[in-house]
């Protein structure tokens, strides 16, 4: 077995730190909004495809465009609550719960 450590390995709070600054710098929050944007995106397409919709399918049922849905999949648009809401909703038969942190 082998008992070297790797002493370059650095955790990936650390790696964040480093690259884009402590949580409550502009470029931190910047990156943290993103990847909020970028998870939100990943699990409707992630719910969608686990009904076998399509993208124009669920657009379909929520009244919305296939394009517009492709954008928040992609994280290429800003999403209104209430879209959200009506994609969850009627378009993925699902419950929305928010959670707010500090």
């Amino acid at each position: 077995m082998n008992n070297k450590v790797n002493k370059k390995l650095t955790s990936f709070s650390a790696h964040l730190d480093k690259q884009y600054g402590k949580r409550g710098t502009t470029n931190r929050e910047q990156y943290e909004e993103e990847f909020e944007a970028f998870k939100l995106g990943a699990m409707i397409q992630e719910l969608r495809k686990e009904q076998g919709l399509t993208q124009e399918q669920l657009a379909e049922k929520c009244g919305t465009t296939k394009t517009y849905i492709s954008r928040i999949e992609n994280n290429a648009s800003d999403i209104r609550l209430s879209t959200l809401m009506r994609i969850i909703r009627q378009g993925l038969g699902g419950n929305l719960k928010l959670n707010v942190t500090h």
